[in-house]
């Protein structure tokens, strides 16, 4: 049975178990709850001004500065075809590692960490095969909850173009 745990925000390294791959950050877009492994989080954050990045991939919004590293901010929603919104002061921005580069993705709320036993997790392969960047499937009592493979998130194209655009609108202090 999965179990709730509060989430800590901005919590030093020491004080979060990132060992177990168990352990999920739920967030909710339109009321569908989502989730991200909580070993690829890193911190969430309240929604900042989004700078416009030119040349960007369509699933990018933009680019933040997270203490003075530039993160590219990726639009869930278009991913998952929901309707767009305005970005509020409620909103939140999960900060996230993949094995490749850092992501903020934009969410309505940020729940809490849900452990959930690994033979809790339904495999996405089986019920929805066309999507590549779901992960699995947890069924609560009060419905289910698709887990993100980041790894899979952006294609390969998204990322190389998403990479062109950094490269060539960033200027890096030396």
């Amino acid at each position: 049975m999965p179990t709730h745990q509060p989430l800590l925000m901005n919590a030093p390294e020491g004080e979060k178990d990132r060992s177990k791959p168990d352990h999920f950050v739920v967030f909710t877009l339109d009321e569908q709850q989502y989730a991200l492994p909580l070993s690829n989080v890193e911190r969430i954050v309240r929604a900042v001004e989004i700078t416009l990045l030119p040349k960007a991939p369509e699933i990018v919004l933009g680019v933040i500065n997270v203490r003075g590293e530039i993160i590219p901010v990726v639009n869930i929603r278009k991913r998952f075809r929901l309707p767009e919104h305005e970005i509020t002061l409620s909103d939140h921005l999960i900060i996230a590692q993949t094995s490749r580069l850092a992501v903020a993705l934009l969410a309505d709320r940020v729940g809490h960490v849900l452990d959930v036993p690994e033979t809790e997790i339904i495999s996405a392969k089986k019920i929805l095969p066309a999507m590549d960047y779901v992960e699995g499937v947890v069924k609560l009592e009060d419905g289910l909850i698709l887990i993100h493979d980041l790894e899979k998130f952006l294609s390969l194209e998204e990322e190389r173009a998403l990479e062109r655009a950094m490269k060539g609108n960033i200027k890096k202090d030396k």
